[in-house]
């Protein structure tokens, strides 16, 4: 990932209120960030614990959304990240759920899927980080392919909050989820018929 500026990262939030955006705190950590060890920006807010934050450069650009985490977690059980494919053990990957943008999100519509609850995908799937009482599952694919299916799942991810082109303004030529068979939300967003 490309190096961030602070005003890059604030006006990118595509499914944040103005209120929201005003009381956004970036990371304390964000000058010392190694960019290139991230394929997205993710943070929760130490202030708002339910409170993450998720930007990343997509096809049609920079884009960030904020995403809820549950107040309650679930212990004693296992989890698999839908971004990254890491299991975590506990509370290690949480069901966050990101308002849509537009319309949408103001009629309440969300979009939620399972994401390492540090929202930390990259450094698991680099070996930077090791996810307690899980980890990587076996698999055949090489890093760099996982690496590509991280950011696909990302983008995926994105597509469904930003919703239909018509309803991201600015965001010409944005593409629906492709049918790559790497996604791990291939089966859901794949058209029937």
């Amino acid at each position: 990932m490309r190096a961030l500026s602070p005003d890059e990262v604030r006006t990118s939030f595509i499914n944040a209120t103005e209120p929201e955006l005003a009381r956004l705190e970036l990371p304390w950590w964000f000058d010392a960030t190694l960019w290139d060890s991230l394929d997205y920006l993710g943070w929760t807010d130490p202030q708002l614990p339910d409170r993450g934050y998720l930007v990343a450069e997509t096809g049609w650009g920079l884009a960030g959304v904020t995403l809820r985490l549950p107040s309650v977690r679930p212990r004693g059980r296992h989890a698999l990240c839908n971004l990254c494919c890491t299991q975590h053990r506990g509370e290690g990957a949480v069901l966050m759920v990101a308002r849509r943008a537009g319309k949408a999100g103001l009629d309440h519509n969300t979009v939620g899927t399972y994401i390492c609850a540090d929202l930390a995908c990259s450094l698991y799937l680099r070996g930077l980080r090791r996810a307690t009482g899980g980890g990587r599952l076996p698999e055949t694919l090489d890093p760099d392919a996982r690496t590509r299916r991280l950011r696909h799942n990302v983008e995926v991810f994105l597509s469904r909050v930003a919703g239909p082109p018509s309803a991201a303004p600015g965001t010409p030529g944005r593409t629906t989820p492709s049918d790559d068979p790497t996604s791990t939300f291939h089966r859901w967003d794949t058209p029937a018929g």
